[in-house]
C-alpha cells in the first residue's frame, strides 16, 4: 500500500497550523484519557484506520485497560465507562454525525452538567479537530504504519 499524498510535505505551513491547534487543545485543560476516547470514537465512526491505530496506542501508553479500549465502539452496552465519559462519547457521536440530528438540547444539558462553558467549548474543538484529522488521513490514503518510513 502507498499513501496518495504526504500532506505533511505537500503544505508544511498548513500542517504546522493544524499541529499548533492540536497542541493547544491537548495542553489546555482537557483530560488526556477523555481526549483519546474522543479521538478513538470519532475515528471509528469515520473509518480512519490510521487514527484508530495511533490513538489506541496512545491510550495504552497512558495506562488504559485493553477492555476499555476494545469496548469504545459499544460504550452504551459496557459498564466500564463513567457517566461523564458516556456523555462525552455521545456528544462525540452527535458532533461527528451532526447532519443526522444535530446536538439535542438534552445531550447539551447533560454534558454541561459535567463541564463549564469553556470546557464544553474545549470538547467541541477537540471533536472537530479529530474529525478534521480523520478527513485529511482518509482523503490522502493514510493507513497504519504508512509514515514509519517517511
Amino acid at each position: 500500500m502507498n499513501i496518495r499524498m504526504n500532506h505533511y510535505t505537500a503544505n508544511p505551513e498548513l500542517y504546522r497550523a493544524m499541529s499548533r491547534l492540536e497542541q493547544w487543545v491537548r495542553e489546555n485543560g482537557l483530560d488526556r484519557i477523555m481526549y483519546e476516547l474522543i479521538k478513538i470514537r470519532a475515528s471509528q465512526i469515520n473509518g480512519c484506520a490510521f487514527c484508530l491505530d495511533m490513538h489506541t496506542k496512545e491510550l495504552r501508553k497512558l495506562g488504559e485497560s485493553e477492555q476499555r479500549i476494545a469496548l469504545i465502539s459499544v460504550w452504551r452496552e459496557s459498564p466500564c465507562y463513567t457517566e461523564q465519559e458516556r456523555a462525552v462519547l455521545e456528544l462525540t457521536e452527535a458532533v461527528t454525525l451532526i447532519s443526522e440530528k444535530g446536538v439535542p438540547k438534552e445531550l447539551f444539558d447533560r454534558v454541561r452538567s459535567f463541564y463549564s462553558e469553556k470546557e464544553f467549548a474545549d470538547l467541541i474543538f477537540a471533536i472537530n479537530l479529530i474529525n478534521s484529522w480523520n478527513r485529511i488521513a482518509i482523503s490522502t490514503g493514510m493507513f497504519p504504519g504508512c509514515m514509519d518510513k517517511q
